[in-house]
């Protein structure tokens, strides 16, 4: 431990009896490691921010939908989500709780005192807000009372508030939703954007009523939301949806499903995979400086060891062990890269965040502490990995020759 402890005290004189050599010499390894720390964080911080946008929607959230490819559109056969799919979901299937069929509704759009807008209009029940946790920061939601009677009751997001300049608190207004005029009964929790697009831009009207709006006889398209209680038992839970539904839909064995079971959470896990592949691919890239700068290191450190020949003759006159040199010069190359890598993380970090805030509505800049260990290691790795034919070359000098060095 001694011998290392006064190799390493004699690897950072060296260091500092050469600064501005030092600071050329780690250079590549610093701008490598702030680009793969600048691209990480601002991969890292859009990713993190999808994923708080889809917090409400956990795993044990799920969708049925229908499945519909370019042929089924061409041919006009398309599949529908049935009421009767609907009824055996909520009826006949154990293990699923809380469900809730959506179907948007077209309308020309929404007015309100000679101003227009166009949310998004969406036709629900009351187990919306339970199945999808979104809930009422002013009012009240969809009652099913609301549903049975077909009232025409809405709930707002909170840009229709800004869209059609409504009073702050809107509840007891009146606003037209295509040719029929809507009760605001309350206004949604604010949600933001995702993706630079607001998530508040929409009005919820009681299930029974869009289908009237949309014409009783026709089929609408509709897609079921459910909740699974029992987070553990979720798989076995879509594989009972999954016999139900084909049942319900007299598919024959062997005929693919024409319909689709998925988590709600499904896209953000999706999205994290894209993203970490993506990462290390750009990050990979980037690291390539890494080994350019690993180069540098090695041939300065070649320098040092032919004008430190005679420094190293002395040394194992002395008694020096070739092990005690090759540590010593292992040590300089490695403190050169860490020394680049930890400022270049630094640096990174300060170009992902300014970047993030120069971009609008772009998320902030964030950088996973195993992704500073891991460049720090790396930077470390690359110096001893390049230090390596140096510290060789000057372990294995001979004493004699060395001190006979001019």
């Amino acid at each position: 431990m001694y011998a290392f402890l006064e190799a390493f005290r004699a690897a950072l004189t060296s260091l500092m009896a050469h600064r501005m050599r030092s600071f050329l010499t780690t250079l590549g390894i610093l701008i490598g490691t702030a680009s793969v720390i600048a691209v990480v964080s601002l991969v890292q911080g859009f990713s993190a921010s999808i994923s708080n946008q889809f917090a409400d929607l956990g795993g044990s959230t799920m969708n049925l939908r229908a499945e519909n490819n370019n042929e089924n559109f061409r041919t006009g056969r398309i599949n529908f989500i049935t009421f009767k799919d609907l009824d055996v979901l909520r009826y006949r299937v154990p293990g699923v709780d809380q469900v809730t069929p959506m179907m948007q509704v077209a309308v020309a759009g929404t007015s309100y005192r000679g101003r227009t807008s166009s949310p998004q209009v969406l036709a629900t029940t009351a187990e919306f807000q339970a199945v999808r946790g979104r809930y009422p920061e002013r009012g009240r939601f969809l009652a099913p009372s609301d549903d049975q009677g077909r009232r025409r009751v809405v709930v707002i997001g909170t840009q229709v508030i800004d869209d059609l300049k409504l009073p702050e608190n809107p509840v007891g207004e009146y606003i037209r939703i295509g040719n029929e005029w809507f009760k605001v009964v309350g206004v949604m929790q604010r949600q933001g954007e995702l993706l630079g697009f607001s998530q508040d831009n929409y009005v919820v009207i009681p299930f029974d009523v869009g289908r009237a709006m949309s014409g009783n006889n026709t089929q609408p398209f509709m897609s079921v939301s459910f909740n699974v209680p029992d987070i553990s038992q979720v798989e076995v839970v879509r594989e009972r949806v999954k016999r139900a539904i084909r049942a319900s839909r007299k598919l024959k064995p062997g005929q693919d499903d024409d319909f689709r079971v998925e988590a709600a959470d499904s896209f953000v896990k999706q999205f994290e995979q894209v993203t970490g592949t993506a990462t290390a691919v750009v990050a990979g890239v980037v690291s390539i400086s890494l080994l350019v700068g690993g180069i540098g290191i090695m041939n300065i450190m070649l320098v040092s060891v032919t004008e430190r020949t005679r420094e190293i003759g002395i040394l194992k006159a002395l008694g020096a062990t070739r092990r005690d040199i090759l540590v010593q010069f292992l040590l300089e190359a490695g403190l050169l890269a860490l020394l680049g890598g930890l400022i270049g993380i630094v640096l990174g970090y300060a170009a992902g965040v300014g970047v993030a805030s120069v971009i609008p509505n772009f998320p902030p800049a964030q950088v996973p502490v195993w992704v500073v260990v891991a460049a720090a290691g790396f930077s470390a790795l690359v110096g001893v990995v390049f230090g390596i034919m140096p510290a060789s070359k000057a372990a294995s000098l001979d004493p004699i020759e060395a001190l006979r060095y001019e």
